[in-house]
């Protein structure tokens, strides 16, 4: 059988042909891979088809061997940006080359299951006809291709078209149609595919809800602009919910931005115009800027330059960082080049609450806080917040992993890829779900906090969407092993209802396991001692844990030490007024009495005293609404404390932390000698406070600088986890340590301990691409279950 090669006019007969199936897995549906392989057999004169199944993607060629060697490396060379490639197989084809030029077929009917890739920043041809003047897209705020644009935040159901978006209301003009369905053209089934004369339309209101449309000529976003650079706070909606923006550089309107959203010192993020301004401001490696400029497009924590221009001192209070993101979308490009500078960028809602994602919502309960709003008509169906991100130790790691990162699924080792459908239901706090089948991991955008209402709402809506997206039923669901968890409590109930088994699994063991998925350590290796600090977690016994060190691998942890227990005074309480931990802590370790007597001139001493210590040291010894806790977070409540940072109260979770690590940053690479912490020998080997506190109380009482004492504390602690940690890897065997739990987002903490164990030649594993928080417990419940549910 014989062609004619369209390209290049030679005829190739059945000796010198040769066909290859390529099954091409990964992440390669929905991201214009198809289009890519189609220009790549064109070019070099094959036959054949590529197509979408339910496995991936499947191309069948024909060629002379060395032109389909060619398109084999061209596949990973060439894949588009939002592709992801996980494995290639090549078989040989028998049959004969059919005739004519390469095709895209259509994709077997009833098998293919799509999935869905996440939202991706504006790729730079797309960002080209937007400033184009003589392009017809030229200032138009929803362009997008198969390399970018929305994807979750507009999806309803499977399989992923445009009739199961949001996109569904607006019919595609004959212009778009025709680059729809051209498979040459970078839009061929670019399900969003819009522009001025078919796509969504944005204006500008009042508080009124009233379009502003004053004179002729009138552009909303040039506008926008302008009343940014006024001193108005624009509600502005963007791809995943609402933010609300405003000059960072006016110190008013950023001031009166914290007093009606009620969200007194947490950090604002940023966006900014290009790279340039993140300069003007912070440092940036040439790591950050690679982060900043991806896909992804999430918030990056930054140094703060001291020679940057002036800021609104109300950004970051107390912070030596910067939370910087680049424009994601259209919009926010022509917005931030009309404005120039860097705006203040932060969720759509009053503090604590979901972020707004419909335009009523917005309206109504952003109506004590913006000015104005920058709306448009294309809905948004799935919130997602801002991710967030920082490099550390020279490679990214996620602090919050949401839009630009969710759903794209997580490889899980080879030897866990089979075995039961896991769903697992996450923490409460800082929630995600996550459902396991086959060999990948999929892990939800960030949702919040389910104690409230709506975000409750939201998580079981989510899980109800992906569920339907990925065709998904469980056959074990796990979670927590605290019983009081909303999201076991929802687990335990679904269980019921489904008829499938529910497995408890402990906070501690589920963060180490999540580090060890995402690093791809096989089911049989040996175990590791995972160090593991947070603000509280249920370990057995019912005891509360937070500072702790395990022998763990997929099917089992056990506890080898940990910080020494300290009285949660009050509770709950205790996790927001940092003096109830300050006091624990120097009862506990030193004696209030004693304290009084060699310590009591010092202003923290006294500020103690005025919180009627009588009480506290008869909670402290009935354990009435004082429960013991080894947690790591409370002992950076303390250290804070004493230091005067948030002694009285915190605004947010970690607020006291992040205060004190920016405190120590300037000083703590030139900090040798850390405060010192004793080793008690009990039912299990904890780490001791009193010679810690008695240091720091007398650099105190000698009038130390505060950021060197800030330093010390850091170093403190790393040594004590570090030698702790060597010396339990050499009496158990142990060569690998991970890293994990949402104290570790410290990145002083973090790299101190790293590069101490690396001193003492051990392997380190950190959390990159799920967070060391409790968004990460999803992933660790669920490769867990599923290696005691192969294991039984």
């Amino acid at each position: 059988m014989a062609f004619e090669n369209p390209h290049n006019g030679r005829t190739m007969t059945g000796p010198t042909t040769v066909g290859a199936e390529f099954r091409v897995r990964g992440q390669v549906q929905g991201v214009g891979f198809r289009p890519a392989v189609w220009r790549v057999a064109r070019r070099l004169g094959l036959a054949g088809a590529v197509l979408n199944d339910g496995a991936g993607v499947l191309i069948r060629v024909w060629g002379a061997a060395d032109d389909i060697s060619a398109f084999e490396a061209a596949l990973l060379r060439e894949q588009p940006p939002l592709a992801r490639i996980e494995s290639i197989q090549r078989t040989s084809v028998l049959e004969p080359s059919p005739s004519g030029p390469f095709v895209i077929a259509e994709s077997h009917a009833g098998a293919v299951s799509t999935g869905i890739v996440p939202d991706a920043a504006t790729c730079p041809e797309c960002l080209a006809e937007v400033l184009d003047p003589a392009n017809r897209r030229y200032r138009y705020p929803f362009t997008n291709c198969t390399q970018c644009g929305p994807r979750l935040s507009i999806v309803k159901a499977i399989p992923y078209d445009r009739a199961a978006t949001s996109m569904a209301a607006f019919a595609m003009c004959a212009a778009c149609r025709s680059e729809y369905e051209d498979p040459a053209d970078r839009r061929f089934h670019a399900e969003p595919i819009a522009c001025p004369a078919c796509g969504p339309r944005v204006w500008l209101e009042d508080k009124n809800g009233r379009a502003l449309q004053p004179r002729q000529g009138f552009d909303a976003l040039t506008e926008t602009a302008a009343l940014l650079r006024a001193g108005r706070i624009v509600a502005i909606k963007g791809i995943g919910g609402f933010h609300l923006g405003c000059a960072a550089t006016d110190a008013a309107a950023v001031a009166n931005l914290r007093r009606r959203k009620r969200r007194y010192h947490k950090p604002f993020a940023l966006m900014a115009r290009d790279i340039d301004v993140v300069r003007a401001f912070t440092h940036v490696s040439a790591a950050e800027a690679a982060l900043l400029s991806s896909p992804a497009a999430p918030i990056v924590v930054l140094d703060r330059r001291d020679d940057a221009p002036p800021l609104a001192p109300d950004i970051a209070p107390a912070q030596s960082t910067l939370g910087f993101m680049l424009p994601y979308t259209p919009l926010h490009h022509l917005v931030l080049r009309d404005f120039g500078g860097p705006i203040v960028l932060t969720s759509g809602n009053a503090s604590d609450e979901p972020q707004c994602i419909a335009n009523a919502d917005a309206r109504a309960r952003l109506r004590d806080i913006a000015d104005v709003w920058l709306m448009h008509d294309r809905d948004i169906v799935n919130r997602l917040d801002d991710s967030v991100a920082r490099i550390v130790m020279n490679a990214p790691s996620v602090l919050r992993r949401a839009r630009g990162w969710a759903p794209e699924p997580l490889r899980v080792p080879a030897e866990l890829t089979a075995g039961a459908r896991v769903l697992a239901l996450g923490a409460e706090l800082k929630s995600t779900f996550c459902l396991l089948a086959g060999d990948r991991a999929i892990v939800s955008q960030h949702l919040g906090d389910l104690k409230d209402a709506a975000t409750h709402d939201d998580y079981r809506a989510a899980l109800q969407l992906y569920r339907s997206l990925f065709d998904f039923d469980p056959e074990i669901i796990a979670v927590d092993m605290h019983p009081d968890y909303l999201s076991s409590q929802w687990g335990t109930t679904l269980g019921a209802t489904l008829q499938v088994p529910v497995v408890s699994v402990l906070h501690h063991h589920a963060h180490v396991a999540a580090v060890l998925a995402e690093h791809g350590v096989a089911l049989g290796a040996p175990p590791v001692l995972g160090i593991v600090l947070d603000g509280l977690g249920l370990g057995e016994n019912g005891e509360l844990w937070g500072g702790e060190f395990l022998r763990a691998d997929y099917r089992s942890s056990k506890r080898l030490a940990a910080f020494a227990p300290v009285p949660l005074i009050g509770g709950e309480r205790a996790m927001r007024e940092p003096w109830r931990n300050a006091f624990a802590h120097l009862h506990q370790f030193i004696g209030w009495n004693e304290i009084l007597l060699r310590y009591d001139t010092l202003d923290i001493v006294k500020f103690l005293q005025t919180k009627q210590p009588a009480i506290l040291l008869r909670m402290m010894a009935s354990g009435l609404n004082a429960p013991p806790a080894s947690s790591a977070g409370r002992l950076f409540d303390a250290g804070a404390a004493l230091l005067g940072i948030c002694a009285d109260a915190v605004s947010y979770e970690g607020q006291a932390a992040i205060e004190l690590e920016a405190r120590a940053a300037p000083r703590f690479a030139a900090t040798r000698s850390g405060y010192p912490t004793s080793i008690l020998e009990n039912e299990i080997v904890r780490i001791g406070w009193r010679p810690f506190w008695e240091a720091m109380l007398d650099d105190l009482e000698n009038g130390a600088d505060r950021p060197v004492m800030a330093a010390r504390f850091h170093r403190g602690i790393v040594d004590a986890l570090a030698g702790l940690a060597a010396r339990l890897c050499d009496a158990h065997g142990l060569g690998t340590v991970v890293l994990g739990g949402g104290v570790f987002q410290n990145r002083l903490l973090l790299e101190g301990v790293a590069h101490a164990l690396h001193d003492h030649d051990l392997e380190v594993l950190l959390p990159r691409r799920v967070p060391a928080n409790d968004g990460g417990i999803s992933l660790g419940q669920a490769v867990i279950a599923r290696a005691i549910s192969r294991h039984s």
